[in-house]
């Protein structure tokens, strides 16, 4: 294996995941920190909340290109010879992790950034496209069913490795399905807040006719 060739390209998928699309956006046009109002996250959401639908729809989509394209750099070891076929699930699994590694502490803003659904959510498409627009599918249906981003996203993340169990999804190697669980736990580490509000009844509820806030 070319060492050197994986080690750049570890460094460039968490420096792609590093890109702080809502924080760069709300400073560069909007004039503020994303950081300072709503919920303080630097993600899609907040920044639906607070900038709009167009905004927040930006950040969301490069946020799951993020996720997409630091995964898809594994193939470039496989083109290269770097690493045998067989081993690409793997480096992609490796790749897809350290963008949202990178999404949730990116170098580039002192390690202060979202919560990498979205980057996720890249990275599962980047592997297994099905079954990640299947979970995309869910979370719409829990969010407009309970207005709840954050339990939308653990529901979708959970739905994952689950329909990876089922006959019609089930990949060659079964690390898919363990990973995908262990992202899961991810997922409901970075929302542990968002579940005390939930459990106490506190946690806000999305607007779904969102505009653009003065």
């Amino acid at each position: 294996m070319d060492i050197l060739l994986i080690a750049i390209l570890f460094i460039a998928a968490y420096l792609i995941g590093s890109i702080c699309t809502a924080v760069w956006l709300g400073k560069w046009y909007y004039g503020i920190d994303i950081r300072q109002h709503g919920s303080g996250n630097s993600g899609a959401t907040n920044t639906f909340r607070v900038l709009g639908k167009k905004p927040g729809t930006i950040v969301m989509l490069i946020d799951i290109f993020k996720g997409w394209a630091a995964t898809s750099l594994a193939g470039l070891l496989v083109v290269f010879g770097a690493i045998p076929a067989e081993k690409l699930i793997i480096f992609q699994l490796i790749m897809g992790m350290l963008a949202v590694v990178g999404h949730i502490f990116p170098v580039y803003e002192k390690f202060k950034g979202g919560k990498g659904v979205a980057t996720l959510l890249g990275m599962m498409l980047a592997i297994q496209t099905d079954v990640a627009l299947l979970c995309m599918v869910i979370f719409v249906i829990v969010l407009f069913t309970s207005r709840y981003v954050s339990l939308g996203s653990m529901i979708a993340a959970l739905a994952f490795p689950i329909l990876l169990l089922l006959p019609r999804f089930h990949p060659d190697n079964p690390i898919l399905i363990v990973f995908g669980f262990i992202l899961f736990a991810l997922v409901v580490i970075t929302h542990r807040k968002n579940i005390n509000r939930l459990l106490a009844g506190e946690e806000s509820k999305a607007n779904i006719n969102l505009s653009r806030k003065k």
